[in-house]
């Protein structure tokens, strides 16, 4: 007790006090301050060291789909030479050299294409004609209306994308 009585003195009045209660609230009243604004610094750091976590994954879809479509043009370009073996293949001598020839060149190109993702779409007559997949380039009769009943192209699928569709004629 003596010794509070001593520190009242020395501060002279009560007022000397009171400063120095104020002047605990203005430090309280700032570290407060400074204690919110490093806060919402931290939860500001928090959001941009997440949103670049998933722009890093979104860039890794994004590469990954462009290595898996890259080559979609190129691929395309070659199912039209598929289509020319197939072609030479319905014109040639059967049991030839020649046919079997191009039946190896196309198989073995078949084969390099399908390690790439893609391949050849499985269509019957008498599936259903679906538009995602089909493309319809002419009318038949004498079947269930609304499925296939020739095949008239391929269609080819390119890791489960649709890079041609078959086009077939349909039952009216």
């Amino acid at each position: 007790m003596e010794n509070e009585e001593k520190k009242i003195e020395e501060q002279g009045e009560p007022e000397g006090l009171l400063m120095g209660v104020d002047e605990a609230r203005v430090l309280q009243a700032k570290l407060d301050q400074v204690t919110a604004e490093r806060d919402e610094y931290l939860d500001g750091w928090r959001r941009a060291k997440a949103d670049l976590a998933n722009y890093k994954k979104d860039e890794l879809k994004r590469l990954e789909e462009v290595a898996k479509f890259g080559s979609e043009e190129l691929l395309r370009d070659l199912i039209v030479v598929l289509d020319s073996f197939d072609l030479s293949l319905a014109a040639l001598e059967k049991n030839s050299q020649a046919e079997k020839g191009v039946y190896l060149i196309r198989s073995q190109l078949m084969d390099a294409l399908r390690r790439r993702g893609l391949e050849r779409m499985k269509v019957e007559s008498g599936q259903p004609f679906d538009p995602a997949f089909h493309e319809a380039v002419g009318e038949s009769e004498g079947g269930a209306s609304g499925t296939i009943d020739v095949e008239v192209e391929a269609g080819y699928l390119l890791n489960g994308k649709v890079l041609r569709p078959a086009r077939v004629k349909v039952f009216k």
